[in-house]
């Protein structure tokens, strides 16, 4: 997941970096983003921040980020009906996980057979299986569970009601929506006649069935069933419990799907405070509602509010968990974002500067990742760069060497996890490679295109700089005719041309990086007294074909 998150600013960076440095013949390409605006950092699968800039993010992709954890299962009648997680499955120690005691019945409605045991075994089974992630072993267990509470207790029984709901959070998972529907109304129907229409139990799946159809975009049905959800637990629960705020979360987010921003903004604040009230303040699932309510800041432009928050964030982490964890370095990024908006670049460069230090660390000096903090403080300190460009002329030029030593490194990590992760096509097509081994590889893709890209700024960057300036850094030399050959070979290499045709995020950065350095060549050729080579004019052929091709939908 983190790795998923580590392009996300470089995108939105690379667009005012050109607009106050390069000069295009093209139009330039802006890349929007596919990931949730919800969170923040380094990420990959770009972010956007809210800006006119760049266009608002699908609210599909914020269900990826808010909706962490799995649908609830329920386990029972004298077991435990463990509630839908709020933000994370390994956050269970967190306080946000409520568990209700399912309570005995009395009135002999129950029934204790031969099949009570066999019903709770398969259950209890079914139930470490699924946590584990074994969906087809849990599955199985799940239906045994199901036969035998038919069995032995009748199809209208409680213990039906919960199998019902357990197999319907398995076809969930699998988004097997179409299982997963009936089973979730029938456990819903058979609880309510079991217990009642106000039962803590009923509560859970209707809660469950609001997450289900969050999931299938279908935003007025899971707001029906969350209120639904959201008055039960506040009658039985009470109005201050985790739980009662946890719905009031996923219901948070279904407002801000439909547009109603103010209301969705209130419930975020109210189940936060209501966390901080149950001494939950400092756990993950209230740190990661907080960095969503920052969202909701950066995108109203209240930046001063979400930096405040941010800090109030990083400063949490610092205390419980240090900088020996990605946790810290990821809150001080998205702290180093807003500053950088606050145009506040020195103390934005100071903190990604610790963030890179605190990776080396914790990180191979050769991970990608790496290559992404990079990439990302170099495009901070060209901002620097161009900043002190008229006033303090060696102050720009030392920063601008700073950015093109980032680049350069940023570059060689990019390029050299490119070629050892190289796979066939044929391998690729066929899904023969692990999903988190093809979303590494297309990690590493964007890193190296981004960072090609960002040599292209840096050039421009450059030749912008006084007279007297240049002529000093003549030992400071930018290729971008070898940066537009590589870009070129990625796409005449059979494995990263497949990933590049496979995602349209890695297609759309293929498309800037390759005009972008083309246009600079181009803009070079035009200024200079020389005759443009031989091996450039190919080498923009081959460019142009390229963008043809890509152009006609290959």
């Amino acid at each position: 997941m983190r790795i998923q998150r580590s392009v996300g600013l470089l995108s939105a960076l690379r667009f005012f970096c050109s607009e106050s440095s390069v000069l295009r013949t093209d139009s330039p390409i802006i890349v929007s983003g596919t990931s949730s605006p919800w969170h923040g950092s380094i990420g990959v699968g770009k972010c956007d921040y809210f800006f006119s800039t760049v266009r608002t993010n699908s609210w599909q992709s914020m269900l990826k980020i808010l909706l962490f954890g799995s649908t609830a299962i329920s386990f029972g009648l004298n077991g435990h009906a463990v509630l839908a997680k709020d933000d994370s499955a390994s956050e269970s120690d967190q306080g946000d996980d409520y568990v209700v005691g399912l309570h005995r019945i009395e009135d002999s409605s129950v029934i204790s057979n031969s099949h009570t045991i066999k019903w709770r075994i398969f259950t209890n089974n079914g139930r470490d299986l699924f946590q584990k992630g074994k969906l087809d072993e849990a599955e199985k267990f799940f239906l045994s569970a199901l036969q035998e509470a038919k069995e032995g207790f009748g199809p209208r029984d409680a213990h039906v009601g919960s199998s019902c709901s357990n197999l319907a959070a398995i076809y969930t998972s699998r988004k097997a929506f179409d299982k997963a529907e009936p089973l979730y109304l029938e456990a819903i129907s058979i609880l309510e006649d079991s217990f009642g229409i106000h039962d803590i139990r009923v509560g859970a799946t209707l809660h469950n069935l609001g997450h289900f159809y969050l999931l299938q975009r279908k935003v007025e049905q899971a707001q029906k069933y969350y209120e639904r959800a959201l008055k039960i637990k506040g009658r039985v629960l009470g109005y201050g419990h985790p739980d009662y705020s946890s719905t009031m979360h996923h219901l948070s987010l279904v407002l801000y799907l439909q547009g109603k921003e103010k209301d969705s903004e209130e419930l975020l604040r109210e189940s936060i405070r209501i966390l901080e009230e149950n001494g939950l303040g400092e756990t993950i699932t209230c740190m990661k509602r907080t960095r969503s309510l920052v969202q909701m800041l950066l995108k109203s432009k209240r930046l001063i509010e979400a930096e405040n928050l941010q800090r109030k964030i990083l400063h949490i982490y610092e205390i419980s968990k240090g900088w020996s964890l990605l946790e810290t370095i990821i809150a001080a990024e998205d702290l180093a974002k807003t500053l950088h908006f606050l145009e506040r670049l020195e103390e934005s460069q100071e903190l990604l500067e610790r963030c890179l230090n605190a990776r080396k660390k914790i990180l191979p000096c050769d991970d990608v990742q790496v290559a992404a903090n990079m990439l990302h403080l170099g495009r901070i300190t060209l901002l620097k760069s161009n900043q002190l460009r008229q006033m303090q002329p060696c102050d720009a030029r030392s920063e601008l060497e700073k950015a093109k030593f980032l680049a350069d490194n940023s570059i060689r990590i990019a390029g050299v996890k490119m070629s050892t992760a190289v796979e066939s096509q044929e391998d690729l097509q066929r899904n023969r490679l692990p999903k988190k081994t093809v979303m590494d590889r297309k990690f590493a893709l964007i890193i190296l295109l981004q960072s090609l890209d960002f040599l292209g700024l840096l050039k421009a960057a450059k030749n912008e700089m006084p007279e007297t300036e240049t002529s000093e850094m003549c030992v400071l030399q930018f290729d971008i005719q070898s940066a537009l050959h590589e870009c070129i070979s990625i796409f005449r290499e059979p494995a990263t041309r497949s990933l590049l045709l496979s995602f349209e995020d890695v297609k759309e950065e293929y498309i800037s990086c390759l005009n972008h350095l083309m246009n600079i060549l181009l803009e070079d050729a035009k200024n200079s007294s020389l005759k443009s080579s031989k091996a450039l004019e190919e080498l923009i052929d081959h460019a142009q074909q390229i963008k043809g091709e890509l152009s006609s939908g290959l």
